[in-house]
């Protein structure tokens, strides 16, 4: 009797937790804390806009937006962060508001200089959609698993911004970050091409059977590990579509991540599909990262 009462409690614990997780609490909404805000006083990185032609990814065409920070030394090979839909980081009235961040945390020394470039999905048309997130290839580029994109950044992007500024070569001092299919391109650079990316942040990343990508789980698992440092941020408002449930596809990437033995953070919370959260969370994702 005593062996079916615990039987019994064990079962029960086990469907109050699956119940916790399949209705969580109400969305969260989260503030941008003072590092996401200006300071006074507070040096200002510079940011350029540009465009770009690829060849790689054929006759698509992309913005893309290149930050230099106010402690640039051109004698000194500078540290890179690449970020997928890279309107979205960039802008400093959003939910990353990433030149912002970075301006304060180099101030006080928290991050190393670093050369942010911030590249729009590439589009095939006559003109860019107004709303960038519609670029008509942007899930072949950033859901594919495959080194297409990192060759992308590899042979045209980071020599085109190198021609005007100093950039490092060292894969420690190179990061990447994306947000939903930017998240899982973040990862598969770094996946496919740990020579040159060893940092990865990814916000609510679509590790889903959008092409292929619920199947990094087990393939961390199976493969020897790599050198990546990786920060994973979601939440349990996430999608839940034909392509997967996000939510339940990133805790599948932290429990493959920690049996590999990775260095690996995860940030939890309640938010739903967008930057709310991951840009409360940034600049100590970011500190975490470059540590």
């Amino acid at each position: 009797m005593r062996l079916i009462t615990a039987s019994l409690f064990a079962s029960l614990l086990l469907s109050s937790s699956v119940l916790a997780q399949a209705t969580p609490s109400p969305e969260e909404k989260y503030e941008l804390g003072p590092d996401s805000k200006p300071v006074a006083g507070v040096p200002e990185g510079k940011v350029t806009r540009h465009s770009w032609t690829s060849k790689i990814f054929d006759a698509t065409v992309r913005d893309y937006y290149v930050y230099v920070p106010a402690k640039y030394d051109p004698a000194q090979p500078t540290a890179v962060m690449v970020f997928q839909d890279g309107h979205a980081y960039v802008n400093a009235k959003g939910e990353y508001r990433v030149p912002v961040v970075f301006d304060n945390l180099m101030a006080r020394g928290e991050l190393p200089p670093i050369i942010g470039i911030f590249i729009d999905p590439g589009h095939r048309g006559e003109s860019l959609p107004p709303i960038r997130w519609q670029a008509n290839n942007r899930s072949f580029e950033y859901d594919t698993l495959s080194d297409q994109y990192a060759r992308f950044l590899l042979e045209e992007i980071l020599p085109e911004v190198g021609k005007s500024y100093s950039l490092t070569t060292d894969p420690e001092r190179r990061a990447i970050c994306g947000a939903s299919s930017g998240g899982i391109c973040a990862w598969t650079a770094a996946w496919e091409r740990p020579d040159q990316f060893r940092k990865v942040l990814s916000h609510i990343g679509s590790f889903t059977n959008i092409r292929g990508g619920h199947v990094y789980p087990s393939l961390i698992r199976k493969t020897e590990r790599k050198s990546i440092r990786v920060y994973l941020q979601d939440g349990d408002h996430d999608v839940n579509n034909e392509h997967g449930n996000w939510w339940l596809a990133n805790l599948e990437m932290e429990s493959a991540l920690k049996f590999s033995k990775y260095d690996v953070k995860t940030v939890w919370g309640h938010g739903a599909h967008n930057g709310n959260h991951g840009g409360a969370v940034l600049p100590e994702a970011l500190k975490w990262l470059w540590r």
